[in-house]
Formats: structure tokens, C-alpha cells, sequence
């Protein structure tokens, strides 16, 4: 029997290998599952590794039926779960300094409950909560995505 993707969870550690855009579906179950409680996703990983992708599909695992898209001009995009609740998706490569995350009001929205989702944390790392999920993700190389989330 071959194994599609491999999970490991380990003091809060969670270890994904993702041969397929196919097997994101399972990865984000997993992410979700590994920290029920955590609202605040940080992602780190090179420009096309995989990040605004990941995202998509764990917007749809929480019930997002809008289309999503990278915020990279708007910073941020809103999306609304079947329910109701809202997803906030972050973009930070393009903003300069801190001042302007200040004046989108980041912090509003990372101490909403609300789950955000944030790529290129790097520039905003200051204005992070200490509570965050730390998410890497990697480009092997045959492909292969190695997602680590702590």
C-alpha cells in the first residue's frame, strides 16, 4: 500500500509530506484537527511554494464557498463560511513598514476569534500575537511539499 501523505504530530508539531495539489485537501484537515483552537495561521515559505494555495483549500475545509484569491494588492480579502463566520486572508509582501498594517487595523482583525490566515508574516511579525501557528512550507526537490506547522 503506498502513502499518498504522511502526517506526524509531535509536542504541537505537525509534519506533512504533499506529493499532489490533491492531497491539500487532507493536509488542511489535518492542520485544522492538530490545533482546534488556534485562529491565527502564519505561513512562511518562498515566493510559488505553495502558500495562497494551501490557503484556498483551507478556506473551502471551513465551509468557504466564495472564490478565493490572493490579497496581494488589497492585503486583505474577507471570505464568509456557509455559516457565516469570516475567514480574513493576509497578504503582507507588498506593504513597506508596519505603519501600514497599523492603518488597515491588523490587529482588529488578529484578536477578532475570527480565523486569519496570513502569508509573508515576516514583514508584520512585531504585530503577531504570541499564540500564532507557525506554518512552513517547502519545495523539494522532485516537488514535493513538505508543510510543518508548530
Amino acid at each position: 500500500m503506498q502513502i499518498n501523505c504522511i502526517f506526524a504530530r509531535f509536542f504541537d508539531v505537525m509534519k506533512s509530506i504533499v506529493h499532489s495539489e490533491a492531497e491539500l485537501h487532507r493536509a488542511a484537515q489535518e492542520l485544522l484537527s492538530a490545533f482546534p483552537a488556534a485562529r491565527v495561521f502564519c505561513f512562511y515559505g518562498e515566493m510559488g511554494a505553495g502558500k495562497t494555495t494551501f490557503i484556498k483549500v483551507l478556506c473551502q475545509t471551513l465551509g468557504v464557498e466564495d472564490v478565493t484569491s490572493s490579497p496581494t494588492f488589497a492585503i486583505v480579502n474577507e471570505y464568509l463560511t456557509e455559516t457565516g463566520e469570516s475567514i480574513y486572508h493576509f497578504d503582507f509582501y507588498r506593504i513597506e513598514s508596519l505603519a501600514e498594517a497599523y492603518e488597515i487595523g491588523v490587529e482588529d482583525y488578529l484578536y477578532s476569534g475570527s480565523y486569519c490566515f496570513i502569508e509573508w508574516t515576516e514583514k508584520i511579525e512585531p504585530l503577531v500575537q504570541p499564540e500564532f501557528v507557525k506554518v512552513s512550507i517547502s519545495v523539494q526537490e522532485n516537488g514535493d511539499r513538505w508543510i510543518i506547522a508548530e
